[in-house]
């Protein structure tokens, strides 16, 4: 029996992962890997990104890619529980946990920034700030001492802020005056900049969080 458990896990709330349960039962059932479902998130995420490329051309798919954003969000919890409740979770696993959600961020953000609705390098510098809180957060996993999902612009919250933004843009192009600039930006530029200054504080918030633990380690081998 693997005796693997993860020592960090994403803290995700029991209304998020009841509408899993029942997915997880029929993954077991029919013998679905959490590998395979890690996968699905990147094509969900590559949905959602051409659905933002397309999104001048045919508004309707700015409600479309948020929700496939949600989806990409829901198959990352999913893999974990399956991978835990079938007893396959492993290091391996982790990397395939964590990679795919980097290649999510990417094409999602990659798809914002060809939008036509903002200025692509607001999209292009999401991505990369989005890659960073992710980095420092794995660090502390990686010098010994606990990983950090704390900040207010975590992996989740990046979507919610991408979800507002494109269902603002969307109601002014279609019950506005047609007009979604506000202070010379676009609604998405905002959106971008929102989540830029978030991904700030996090990795901020990430790194002090990490270094304390650091000291409090060093403090407590120097007593033993």
């Amino acid at each position: 029996m693997n005796e693997y458990r993860p020592t960090g896990r994403r803290p995700i709330s029991d209304f998020f992962r009841r509408t899993g349960r029942g997915t997880v039962r029929v993954c077991m059932n029919w013998g679905i890997h959490p590998d395979v479902i890690s996968y699905l998130s990147i094509v969900a995420s590559a949905g959602a990104g051409l659905c933002f490329w397309n999104a001048k051309a045919f508004p309707v798919l700015l409600i479309v890619g948020p929700i496939l954003c949600y989806v990409r969000l829901w198959l990352n919890m999913l893999d974990g529980m399956v991978a835990l409740a079938s007893g396959k979770a492993s290091w391996r696993g982790e990397i395939l946990n964590d990679l795919p959600d980097r290649i999510s961020d990417v094409l999602i953000f990659m798809g914002v920034a060809h939008s036509g609705l903002n200025a692509p390098l607001g999209g292009y510098l999401v991505a990369i700030f989005a890659l960073l809180t992710a980095y420092v957060g794995m660090l502390g996993q990686a010098v010994g001492v606990q990983r950090e999902f704390s900040g207010i612009m975590a992996k989740p919250w990046r979507m919610v802020a991408l979800h507002i933004g494109a269902w603002i843009t969307l109601g002014l192009s279609w019950w506005g005056d047609g007009r979604i600039l506000y202070g010379g930006w676009m609604i998405l530029d905002w959106t971008h900049f929102i989540i830029i200054l978030g991904c700030v504080q996090t990795i901020w918030v990430r790194l002090t969080r990490i270094m304390r633990a650091l000291r409090e380690k060093a403090i407590g081998v120097g007593k033993g």
